[in-house]
């Protein structure tokens, strides 16, 4: 006899699915805003600032997954991006390690 047969009650699993990183959004949103003819960095710009969903098209869902993250959370990918392209933890590592050997 099934569990199914033994309790009655049925059984209902759901799949979810893996959330898309802040980063490949906003790679998604950028590329949608491009494809649309817009300026993607002044659309977003817009939309961060005043968190109004119009600044970013519906092409591709776009407006719908920018909407699903935290402003704080896109601005902390974008300086976290920007570190990272300059290299400033290297560098405040490099310096740290030079001022260490002057002493």
């Amino acid at each position: 006899m099934s569990e199914l047969e033994k309790s009655g009650t049925q059984y209902f699993k759901i799949i979810s699915e893996p959330e898309e990183s802040v980063r490949d959004v906003l790679i998604d949103v950028y590329k949608a805003l491009q494809i649309k003819g817009y300026n993607p960095v002044n659309q977003m710009v817009g939309y961060i600032m005043s968190e109004d969903p119009t600044y970013i098209t519906s092409y591709n869902g776009s407006r719908g997954k920018i909407a699903r993250i935290d402003r704080d959370e896109i601005i902390e990918e974008l300086v976290r991006s920007f570190v990272e392209y300059h290299r400033l933890e290297e560098d405040r590592e490099e310096e740290a390690e030079e001022e260490e050997e002057d002493e």
